[in-house]
């Protein structure tokens, strides 16, 4: 969606921004939304990291399964 903007385009955007706006509201619209992004890139981190955990746990499912029936093994005997 945003490959078809181009440098035209943001130009455009930005100068209705300024008008909208004015000079001194767009320093702060500008960091709050580099805050947001930042938010949004350390949240994705985060489900990103519970995924690789939830695939490391699937993997070791059968190795568990194996010790869990070596035990039942020694105990039934």
């Amino acid at each position: 969606m945003l490959q078809n903007i181009g440098v035209p385009g943001l130009i455009i955007i930005l100068i209705i921004a300024l008008v909208i706006f004015g000079p001194s509201k767009l320093p702060a619209i500008g960091r709050a939304f580099g805050n947001t992004l930042a938010e949004f890139k350390n949240a994705t981190k985060g489900l990103v990291s519970e995924d690789e955990s939830e695939i490391k746990q699937e993997k070791m499912k059968p190795e568990l399964i194996a010790v869990e029936k070596k035990e039942e093994k020694s105990v039934v005997s």
